[in-house]
């Protein structure tokens, strides 16, 4: 397996404009990890989306730090129309080939908005969401690109709507982005949902998160709660609840030798935070 960074760790540094995505590039190669991810590009003002893409392709390829993956937002189920929407997603495709990733991340849907919440299930939206997985992974595929779908955002987190979602699509190309974190917030095992999922994996998120039960009271700023009322804050990774080298085990022993992501979610100093976490990745890959 080899280390990634996923380009949402450096939020904070993103958001104050110490760092550009394309100044990111240098910092990550010197921290030394093997790729980097990209979470929806941001171009300069009067810069095009395909014209920054081109510049981070080309700054990747003159440090040696490919650009493993890029990963975007979509919404298949509630857009005014699906048409619409995987034609937007087939123009993010020719932009993860201009970045030269070989693997792009869409959402597949928020869930049910409004009054249809209370009598709509999973299962209700799953024809939709294959019907625009399928379309676009089959799109992205004649470019050398593999689609996923995360498991996040609460109604596509749990790893058995993940594993119906992917089986429904039916494309070798098609596949589940997965976090190893993210199932938490659906207060599911990590290691029994990556087990599941593993044979579907096309990229992974390493994220750790500290866990408090819901039956504590509130530990206050910086906590989030689950599906199912617990506590969870994000961690620098190995210092969390989340059995990273665990999942990291599972999913060797199927097969899995790609990138594995750290995606940082935590309160800690962005810098300190990420080299904490990528020198305790480097030592859980390595005792694999």
């Amino acid at each position: 397996m080899k280390t990634c960074i996923s380009s949402y760790s450096f939020n904070k540094l993103l958001r104050s404009g110490e760092f550009t995505q394309l100044s990111l590039i240098e910092q990550v190669k010197d921290m030394g990890f093997d790729a980097i991810e990209f979470t929806n590009l941001n171009p300069p003002k009067g810069v095009s989306q395909a014209d920054y893409a081109a510049q981070i392709r080309e700054e990747s390829e003159k440090r040696g730090l490919p650009v493993a993956n890029y990963t975007i937002g979509a919404e298949l189920l509630n857009s005014p129309s699906l048409d619409e929407e995987v034609a937007r997603l087939i123009g993010e495709v020719d932009t993860a080939a201009v970045l030269g990733a070989k693997g792009m991340r869409h959402d597949a849907t928020g869930g049910y908005k409004g009054a249809e919440r209370a009598y709509k299930t999973f299962d209700d939206a799953l024809r939709t969401l294959v019907e625009g997985c399928r379309r676009v992974t089959e799109y992205a595929a004649d470019k050398g690109i593999k689609t996923m779908v995360e498991n996040h955002g609460f109604f596509c987190q749990d790893s058995e709507r993940m594993e119906k979602l992917v089986s429904g699509v039916g494309k070798e190309n098609f596949g589940c982005l997965l976090d190893i974190g993210n199932f938490l917030c659906a207060d599911e095992e990590p290691e029994k949902a990556t087990g599941r999922l593993a044979p579907f994996v096309k990229h992974v998120h390493v994220k750790d998160f500290h866990v408090k039960s819901g039956r504590l009271p509130n530990p206050g700023m910086g906590f989030f709660t689950s599906r199912a009322g617990n506590y969870l804050r994000g961690a620098i990774i190995g210092h969390g609840d989340v059995p990273v080298t665990q999942c990291l085990s599972v999913l060797k022993k199927n097969g899995y030798g790609g990138y594995v992501s750290i995606e940082f979610e935590g309160m800690e100093d962005n810098l300190m935070a990420i080299g904490i976490g990528l020198e305790n990745l480097q030592r859980f890959i390595a005792s694999l």
